[in-house]
């Protein structure tokens, strides 16, 4: 009777879409825009030659030093060179064609070509510009761990294709680099990236090149200068070293190359090559490449809408998709840095040797609660099932689940253990195909002195003390004038409040996994918040070891707090909003007091500038994780008509599809690229649906229809619908709703649901309605 009501219902939707409604005609690869916010690019967020989540990560370098404002740059005039990695703390293997007198020892400065836009095309998969210093068009595109080149060259005696594997990329220089012919059509070698700041030890990547047709010759330098005369002609080492080769061509020949890289030996890059790409059919694998991206971007389907609204939804999805990096090989194999000695292992595999999962590498967890954990838990839970296999496989390693590895690296980025509520949502949706014993051995571990909480910010010592957990289990809050150690040391009170509500998510683990004892003592300590609220401030105040409040307090500096301030970090609660509200002055001061906080800053873009200085503060910001909830809290202080156009304001002011804008400031390996899909589509968990029975929170969607297509590996549903009347472009006030025919009187639904599929159908208006969604939702069976 429930699938003949839910087909009406389907019936009806399309009945009033006949009407004047645009469909998403164009497919989800052709909506995206990767050119968004690149005016300013941290090196890993611009990559157009690669697949989700890819372990090649191809694409032009316009800028080459450094962590941020590196990569592509579309202000730039310049590419310095096409490389393959654009990682959390990695990078590496540099090529260039150039035409003419050879360049390659002077360096980049030197070989570097001018382009312009004119020509260029930038796809998932798929990039195209012109060099105009060489009148070579270069072609990328890629398979999940080789690089596939295409330079059309033109008339020349002198057109080289430069492999410069000493060159500084992004994060650092190399320590050392070694490369050697193997024949007339092929080149292997590696590199080892230094050791950062971030990522504590020297890494290694290797690369296994071919080329379509024997070259005339082979250039090597090394230290700025060409070696005419070696003991091995045929071979060059050193940090600052290179190999190129040298071609004769016509007007218009093609020289085509693949490289596949590893991070375990040559021979392993040489097995993902021939694994993944055994042909030369470049227009093939450009097809298959946007194959698989409209595979996954079209799990979400929209209708309706301005075509600038679908370029920023399939380009945030695009974004969510893309960041975080593979890092085994096609037979599973991957390196382990945690230890004193790097160490080759495999992640699990099925009866026939397939692995069931990658092993990944990607910046913090921290903030993902309101962005990728609810978005890939509702769209990809197979993806988020991958990120909780190779965490548990790192405990099982080397001790501790990671908040933010780096090729293979423990890097203790930011603060806490954002894992526990990442696990918490994984489990808690049914996504469980990983070891929950040793998951929670872990997270508990996490949870008391000696893990990874105790480890701020890149505090890489075994007996690290900057996170101020054995205060935290003394007083019940991590104390100002506690030891400093650690980048972000000095946010103890954000440390509190962060730890408070990772405490919940473990009592949400614990509870499902029948740990009584735990469940009561976590989440006991789930309401340290409170030990920081100052009625007489009306903050989260920091305090110092005797208890005293720190002086000279100001809500919108960033004493005691990481990337943000009091302002926005004391609504820092989704565990216990009614406690919060309460502490606040109950439902309506609480509502009162944040519309004003979101009127004060409405005129900053809901922005703050600069997130490491106190200059240019505001009240709420959705430029970094820590206020990136705020607009949702209206669901739960009785006044969700706020939500809805607080949020609809939040997504106006974050729509630009220019370079020149889009997300303002860090995307963040596409945590603001999912926070951007929530959004647009209506839906929200202020937990991170990190509950037991967790639950969705309505706001209004952007689009007529949305159909969230369920991974039936994973859940028993087929589509989840949410289909909208009286064009939401311009209404974005709720009216009233109902799911599956039923009448919604509350703003929330069940994951359960959710995962069935069926048909959530939203009235909208000008107006808000304030008595819809203000009832709280039905009492769990």
């Amino acid at each position: 009777m429930k699938r003949i009501l839910v087909c009406i219902i389907l019936m009806i939707c399309a009945t009033v879409f006949t009407a004047g409604v645009q469909a998403q005609t164009a497919a989800p690869v052709e909506l995206v825009n990767p050119f968004v916010d690149t005016h300013k690019s941290r090196w890993f967020f611009f990559n157009s030659a690669s697949r989700p989540f890819g372990m090649v990560n191809l694409s032009p370098d316009t800028d080459t030093r450094g962590s941020w404002n590196s990569g592509y740059l579309y202000g730039s005039s310049h590419v310095r060179c096409f490389s393959h990695i654009h990682a959390w703390q990695l990078s590496g293997v540099a090529v260039m064609p150039t035409v003419g007198e050879f360049k390659g020892h002077k360096g980049m400065d030197a070989y570097q070509s001018k382009f312009t836009h004119e020509g260029e095309i930038a796809k998932p998969g798929y990039h195209k510009i012109y060099l105009s210093d060489y009148g070579v068009w270069a072609e990328l595109t890629s398979t999940t761990r080789t690089g596939f080149h295409k330079y059309t060259f033109p008339e020349s005696r002198q057109s080289y294709i430069l492999l410069d594997i000493g060159a500084y990329l992004g994060h650092g220089p190399k320590a050392h680099a070694e490369a050697w012919k193997i024949s007339d059509t092929a080149i292997a070698g590696y590199e080892i990236m230094e050791r950062t700041g971030r990522r504590p030890k020297d890494t290694p990547v290797y690369f296994y090149a071919v080329f379509d047709k024997p070259f005339q010759e082979v250039l090597m330098w090394k230290d700025s200068a060409l070696v005419r005369k070696s003991a091995n002609p045929e071979r060059i080492s050193g940090h600052n070293s290179g190999m190129a080769v040298r071609y004769e061509t016509n007007a218009g020949d093609a020289v085509m190359l693949k490289i596949g890289i590893s991070y375990v030996s040559v021979e392993q890059a040489k097995l993902n090559l021939d694994s993944e790409l055994a042909h030369w059919n470049f227009e093939q694998v450009k097809q298959d490449a946007f194959d698989e991206w409209n595979r996954m971007l079209g799990r979400i389907e929209v209708e309706g809408g301005t075509h600038e609204r679908q370029v920023k939804l399939y380009t945030d999805l695009w974004h969510a998709l893309l960041g975080r990096r593979t890092l085994s090989d096609v037979d599973g194999h991957y390196m382990d840095m945690t230890g004193d000695m790097p160490r080759v292992r495999r992640v699990r595999t099925d009866s026939d040797g397939r692995p069931l999962f990658p092993h990944l590498n990607f910046d913090a967890w921290w903030g993902s609660h309101w962005s990728l954990n609810i978005l890939w838990s509702m769209v990809y839970p197979e993806v988020m099932d991958a990120f909780c296999n190779t965490m548990v496989d790192m405990y099982r390693n080397g001790g501790l689940i990671p908040r933010g590895p780096s090729g293979g690296n423990y890097t203790f980025v930011m603060i806490g253990d954002p894992s526990v509520s990442f696990f918490a949502t994984a489990y808690n949706k049914g996504i469980r195909n990983y070891d929950a014993n040793l998951m929670y051995e872990g997270l508990r571990k996490n949870a008391f002195p000696g893990g990874t909480r105790d480890h701020a910010g890149y505090e890489h010592r075994r007996n690290a003390l900057g996170g101020g957990m054995s205060h935290y289990v003394e007083l019940g809050y991590v104390p100002q004038d506690k030891e400093q150690a650690g980048m972000h040391s000095e946010g103890a009170a954000a440390m509190t409040l962060e730890y408070a509500w990772q405490d919940w998510c473990l009592a949400q683990l614990a509870k499902a996994l029948d740990k009584a004892d735990d469940y009561e003592l976590f989440m006991e300590r789930s309401q340290n918040y409170r030990n920081l609220w100052n009625p007489a401030t009306g903050y989260m105040h920091p305090k110092n070891r005797d208890g005293s409040w720190i002086s000279d307090f100001d809500p919108l500096a960033l004493r005691g707090f990481v990337e943000s301030n009091a302002a926005i970090y004391s609504y820092f609660v989704p565990h216990d909003l009614p406690g919060l509200i309460s502490l606040m002055g109950g439902n309506k001061k609480f509502s009162g007091r944040l519309n004003s906080a979101f009127e004060r800053s409405a005129s900053g873009g809901f922005f703050r500038i600069h997130s490491h200085r106190d200059e240019n503060a505001n009240w709420t910001d959705y430029g970094n994780q820590p206020g990136t909830g705020m607009a949702h809290l209206f669901n739960y202080s009785g006044a969700p008509w706020l939500t809805q156009y607080w949020v609809r304001r939040v997504k106006d002011e974050y729509s630009n599809i220019t370079p020149h804008g889009g997300y303002k400031d860090d995307e963040d390996q596409g945590q603001m690229g999912a926070l951007g899909v929530l959004m647009a589509i209506g839906l929200f968990e202020m937990d991170g649906g990190a509950a037991v029975n967790p639950l969705y929170e309505i706001t209004s969607p952007l689009f007529e229809k949305i159909t969230i297509h369920l991974n039936k590996d994973y859940y028993p549903g087929e589509n989840f619908v949410i289909c909208t009347t009286n064009d939401p472009e311009k209404n974005s006030y709720i009216q009233k709703a109902s799911l599956n025919g039923q009448n919604l009187r509350s703003c929330r639904f069940y994951h359960d649901d959710f995962v069935k599929g069926g048909v959530l159908k939203l009235e909208l208006g000008d107006k808000p309605n304030r008595k819809w969604g203000v009832s709280p939702p039905s009492p769990k069976p």
